[in-house]
């Protein structure tokens, strides 16, 4: 399914389902320590039920269904549900294809309501007070996010030139360690109780770093497959002047936590 935000890449069309492949093989790539920020908020645990929007292809809920919380993932793209469900096997996940715009559950059914690596994909105005009846009193949003950082780390800012080269309106270039965004219209329904920015580093080999950034908004969920092709051979390249087989790249994790009112 085509998304079109004048605010993301100048309103050019992006579809996660295009590269749910690399993404289901690539992007499964948090290190523990981002998933024990979540645990020491007490968090995602066993007693909670847990609703991931945007799962994509379920690492949340995957990664974080031994510690007992009961998981559900949305995602609007049928192709990332598809690949969710395979990587899931026989854990005891409920995924639905549904944009969070379209959110249909019950009042007061989730203990905590994550969102990684989304939240600024959906339309707030509409999708908060949805959020808000669906929580259990004093219920959590968590919003999570890492990305690399390409002005402390050459791989990554090399990388990040390439993409651009291909897809010069690609709005995710540039990131620094900064706070998770939280639209105002939270103000009224939320408090937000926690923020933290941290460094990150996390390995790869040069297949799994061409891999993850191929499934990047950028490339693999906008470009042609010609210009794909080029993009990737032309990485690989790269990565053998510039890399060495195994590496770090530097990243930052950042968290967001709101407790409802």
């Amino acid at each position: 399914m085509n998304i079109i935000n004048r605010n993301i890449d100048r309103g050019n069309a992006f579809d996660w389902g295009r590269t749910s492949e690399d993404y289901a093989k690539y992007r499964d790539i948090y290190p523990q320590e981002f998933y024990d920020k979540i645990l020491d908020r007490g968090l995602c645990v066993d007693g909670q039920t847990v609703l991931d929007l945007g799962t994509g292809t379920g690492v949340l809920p995957r990664n974080l269904y031994r510690y007992g919380a009961r998981w559900i993932g949305t995602d609007i793209s049928w192709n990332q549900i598809e690949q969710a469900k395979r990587l899931s096997g026989d854990m005891d996940i409920e995924y639905y294809c549904m944009s969070a715009e379209q959110l249909d559950f019950p009042d007061e059914s989730f203990d905590v309501i994550t969102a990684c690596q989304c939240f600024w994909y959906f339309d707030h105005e509409r999708i908060m007070p949805v959020l808000y009846k669906m929580l259990k009193p004093g219920g959590r949003i968590l919003v999570l996010y890492m990305a690399w950082l390409p002005f402390e780390d050459r791989i990554a800012g090399e990388s990040e030139n390439l993409v651009l080269k291909y897809n010069p309106d690609w709005s995710g270039k540039g990131e620094t360690i900064h706070p998770i965004l939280i639209d105002d219209c939270y103000n009224d329904k939320f408090d937000i109780v926690y923020t933290e920015e941290y460094p990150i580093d996390v390995e790869f080999n040069r297949e799994s770093w061409n891999g993850r950034m191929k499934a990047c908004r950028g490339i693999g969920a906008s470009l042609s497959q010609e210009k794909i092709d080029k993009w990737e051979a032309e990485h690989m390249a790269l990565l053998d002047v510039i890399a060495p087989e195994v590496f770090s790249v530097k990243h930052y994790g950042a968290i967001a936590e709101l407790r409802k009112k």
